[in-house]
């Protein structure tokens, strides 16, 4: 047999006598198959196989396996071609085709509602049909002229890692199971910190929105406010802890009331503040809210853009009385914590570093592809003893 080329394959090769130990020659290396089970899966990566000496091998059944496994190539390049044909030709339009959807919901559905069926059929398939079937309600959101919402488009290099990221398919959880993965997380997160000008100590972690970055961030205040108080939330549950207050700008975004909600904090906790004509907390209304119970566990929420005001609360006046009390301050930086990027605007977020959390898009101002989003703590403890698993 000629040496062949095998691209992204797995080959499983199956021994029906699982005493035997059987060799195979494989171009600068020698593959044992090992006596310890019956089934052995071989990962291949351009991996050049030669033809190995039929006398000196028991088993050469595996060659017969070679086939197949091109067959499986093919068909894995020409699905991956498919779907970069469509993707591509998506990208060239959007600045043609509609912004908005062609099509209603009652077609979407008529086209996509299709019979679960007993019978698959061919991946090129499935990616034309998923094609054909959503024509016309796509949203150009991708392109420049979508003025809907908060919502940025995805540069090439992003497009293409993002793409890589599927195709390497990591469990990107541990160190263990996804180790280069685990380090470009470190090393971007570290970035992120630069970038915004946060405490070089602070944790961080990588999460699918600010809704997600939100429930992170205050399961790290819910922890340390109820810490302070003598209260480990984390291993007798919220039954009987000292209700937490939360003090938040009336305009706060519905993703806050949701992770409250989700951490059982209660929105009947959340005591709105009076604000100044630019939607900004007045420090004399965090002042009086504070003094007046001074003994509740307490977290304040500031505003770093509001996405629907744009106002930035005056975090070198409130952030330092807010700490005074022993209250814990996070920053809905969803939209506008990226400013700190900017020499031009970077002055609106000035002593919003003394926060203890903070949480940000990256699919906005990042031009990242969705979903995407972090969530930074400055005090890693919290961070860890709210949000850490660790397996029995």
């Amino acid at each position: 047999m000629t040496a062949v080329t095998l691209v992204e394959c797995l080959l499983v090769l199956f021994y029906p006598d699982p005493a035997r130990s059987d060799e195979i020659a494989v171009e600068g290396l020698n593959v044992v198959i090992s006596s310890e089970g019956r089934n052995l899966l071989f990962c291949c990566c351009l991996l050049p196989v030669v033809s190995p000496q039929q006398s000196d091998i028991p088993h050469t059944s595996v060659f017969r396996n070679i086939p197949f496994m091109l067959e499986t190539t093919s068909l894995l390049k020409a699905t991956l071609a498919t779907a970069f044909d469509h993707a591509l030709a998506s990208l060239e339009t959007l600045d043609t085709t509609p912004v908005a959807a062609t099509v209603d919901l009652q077609t979407l559905r008529s086209r996509l509602a299709k019979v679960l069926g007993n019978d698959g059929i061919s991946p090129q398939d499935v990616i034309e049909e998923l094609v054909k079937d959503v024509r016309g309600g796509i949203v150009g959101s991708a392109g420049g002229r979508f003025f809907g919402w908060v919502i940025g488009g995805t540069l090439p290099a992003a497009l293409a890692a993002d793409w890589l990221a599927s195709a390497w398919d990591q469990n990107a959880g541990l160190y263990a199971t996804a180790p280069a993965a685990a380090v470009v997380e470190e090393v971007a997160g570290n970035w992120l910190k630069d970038l915004l000008g946060l405490p070089a100590h602070a944790s961080f972690a990588f999460v699918t929105g600010s809704q997600m970055a939100h429930a992170t961030c205050l399961a790290s205040a819910r922890h340390a406010v109820l810490e302070r108080a003598g209260w480990n939330v984390e291993t007798d549950g919220l039954c009987g802890a000292p209700p937490i207050r939360i003090l938040s700008n009336g305009h706060r975004h519905g993703s806050i009331e949701r992770a409250i909600r989700l951490l059982g904090l209660g929105i009947s906790h959340i005591v709105d503040l009076d604000t100044d004509s630019a939607n900004r907390i007045r420090p004399g209304a965090l002042e009086h809210a504070l003094h007046r119970d001074s003994a509740s566990p307490t977290i304040l929420i500031l505003q770093a853009g509001d996405i629907s005001t744009g106002a930035f609360d005056d975090f070198q006046a409130l952030i330092p009385v807010a700490h005074t009390a022993n209250a814990w301050v996070h920053v809905d930086g969803a939209f506008g914590l990226w400013a700190a990027a900017s020499p031009r605007y970077r002055h609106l977020l000035r002593g919003v570093e003394q926060a203890d959390s903070w949480a940000t898009d990256g699919h906005k101002w990042l031009n990242v592809p969705y979903d995407c989003a972090y969530a930074f703590v400055a005090h890693a403890q919290a961070h860890r003893d709210s949000m850490s698993h660790r397996a029995v």
